[in-house]
């Protein structure tokens, strides 16, 4: 019998409805704390999507770099990085963010739009960047 794709098993989804549940909170409290003055670029919503996105880079390559996507690397991806980090993230409040923008400021919203995009995959790559140095170290210190 063929498994159950994991999109459908109990187990996955409770792992994503948690992790986002709690990562969600924790960006609406940040977002709470520091809002945003009408007109003015989002900065928390920013360092929020930038942060997060080196985050998941760092956790997904460390992830891969342990070995196959099953049991317990799995749980933590499905728990830390489609569900906490899915959650904490928000690209979508980025385009409403740059639509608010763009009324009377269009060019302060295309650079907060793709600003942010490029920031993110910056951080993005540094995340995977440094979860292969530390890998790499941690190989250099076993073989030692």
């Amino acid at each position: 019998m063929t498994p159950r794709p994991l999109h459908l098993r109990g187990r996955s989804l409770a792992l994503v409805a948690l992790g986002g549940a709690l990562g969600t909170a924790l960006r609406e409290v940040l977002a709470l704390s520091a809002p945003a003055p009408a007109g003015s670029v989002p900065w928390t919503i920013l360092a929020v999507n930038v942060t997060g996105a080196a985050v998941l880079g760092l956790l997904l390559e460390g992830l891969a770099r342990g070995g196959p996507d099953e049991g317990r690397r799995r749980d933590l991806r499905l728990l830390l990085g489609t569900g906490v980090l899915g959650g904490f993230t928000t690209y979508s409040a980025l385009a409403v963010d740059t639509a608010l923008l763009g009324d009377g400021h269009l060019a302060l919203a295309l650079g907060y739009g793709l600003g942010s995009v490029a920031a993110g995959l910056l951080a993005a790559a540094a995340g995977i960047a440094a979860a292969r140095a530390l890998d790499d170290r941690r190989r250099r210190r076993g073989a030692s």
